[in-house]
């Protein structure tokens, strides 16, 4: 008996992999494995039905918890972003991946099978977790290999009785999880179509929203979320707060043309406010509390990070270097910084911490203990070098 573990979310392309499975592929047992990392209990259950529709031995796994601590809050300690996104779909899968590895390995299955296509990224992500995990494992990717569209994804999956929402005219591809929600597919393909409104589910539109601006307080210890206007709350239930805080007040949305692993220039929408107003108020502390040459050095590392963590590269050896110098300077990233939400904008209206490295005696225009007269001589100096080559320019 042949068996294959299937990392399925119930969706269309992981739900036609069932039947194509046994058809095309041989299989006589399928496993199927749903990974909640925050998505709609909704989709878990009807992942779960479906799974028992098409006749499958499934698994459901909640990793809320693990996926908060262990993925979402390194990304916001390394301000974690790609290309001008909080990245999200991309930090999910390597504990998707291994979470299915596990029951790979505990069911006995000798094959891996994911849904992914062969212009997207998580391909790359999915197969590098197995191979680092499980690397005597078969992975299969159907839709890959046998080089489907979107639309004769469908046409099989009414040929063969799989129950699938996408259809002809609503074709988007919606991944969803606790720091984030992408759409795409469809029209929305194209760099120049207006989203319909439809699209978002977790955001309001500007002019729907509030008329009085809304302020809020994010509280952090060593670089990580602890609390909301004074209220200290767990890993997920801070980040679902955040979200309702920052959808209301229309934050979160993005639409950027991103640059896939690959090499594909695609435009891709998200929804992500907790991300959104975390992270902002994550980098403002770290401006109050760090020093010009931190700030400047951690800019780079973060970009590295985000590069690294979008790939799906979670076990690199330079990630683990990088969040070595992260984490040493999240010592210091403590205190509470205030925001001001209003129809689709956040803004930082303040920030304090015990480590501020801002001293207001010294900085204020009505104090004299900073002697500025003892500043001339260093102004004079100041661009020599650089005033130097002027004059060789001009002659």
């Amino acid at each position: 008996m042949k068996k294959v573990v299937l990392s399925y979310s119930g969706g269309l392309d992981t739900s036609v992999c069932i039947p194509m499975m046994k058809e095309f592929y041989g299989f006589d047992e399928i496993v199927t494995v749903t990974v909640d990392v925050g998505q709609p209990d909704s989709d878990i259950k009807e992942a779960e039905e479906k799974a028992k529709t098409l006749g499958t031995e499934h698994y459901t796994i909640d990793a809320k918890e693990e996926f908060a601590v262990d993925y979402c809050w390194p990304s916001v300690k390394a301000n974690g972003d790609y290309q001008g996104y909080p990245i999200s779909t991309s930090i999910a899968r390597p504990l998707i991946a291994v979470k299915a590895a596990e029951i790979a390995k505990k069911t006995g299955a000798e094959a891996f099978c994911h849904g992914c296509t062969g212009k997207g990224n998580d391909q790359f992500r999915f197969e590098y977790v197995v191979r680092a995990l499980a690397p005597e494992m078969e992975i299969i990717a159907p839709m890959r290999e046998r080089n489907y569209t979107r639309t004769e994804e469908i046409e099989y999956a009414k040929q063969h009785g799989v129950p699938v929402g996408q259809s002809s005219d609503k074709i988007w591809s919606i991944d969803e999880n606790l720091w984030g929600r992408s759409i795409e597919g469809g029209r929305l393909e194209e760099p120049n179509y207006a989203p319909p409104e439809e699209i978002f589910h977790w955001t309001t539109r500007a002019q729907d929203c509030p008329d009085t601006p809304a302020i809020v307080q994010i509280g952090f210890e060593d670089g990580v979320p602890v609390s909301i206007n004074g209220f200290k709350m767990d890993p997920v239930s801070l980040i679902t707060a955040a979200h309702k805080l920052a959808g209301d007040n229309g934050v979160g949305r993005v639409d950027i043309m991103e640059d896939r692993i690959l090499g594909l220039k695609v435009r891709e929408n998200y929804e992500c406010p907790a991300a959104v107003l975390l992270i902002m108020a994550h980098k403002s502390l770290e401006g109050l509390v760090c020093t010009k040459d931190e700030r400047m050095f951690k800019t780079m590392v973060d970009q590295k990070w985000g590069e690294l963590a979008y790939a799906g590269l979670w076990f690199d050896a330079l990630k683990d270097a990088l969040e070595a110098f992260i984490n040493k300077i999240q010592e210091r990233v403590t205190g509470t910084v205030s925001l001001e939400l209003f129809k689709g904008n956040a803004k930082v209206i303040g920030r304090t911490s015990p480590f501020a490295l801002y001293n207001e005696d010294l900085a204020s225009f009505d104090s004299k203990t900073f002697d500025q007269s003892e500043m001339t001589g260093a102004v004079k100096v100041h661009g020599l070098q650089s005033r130097m080559y002027w004059m060789l320019k001009k002659d």
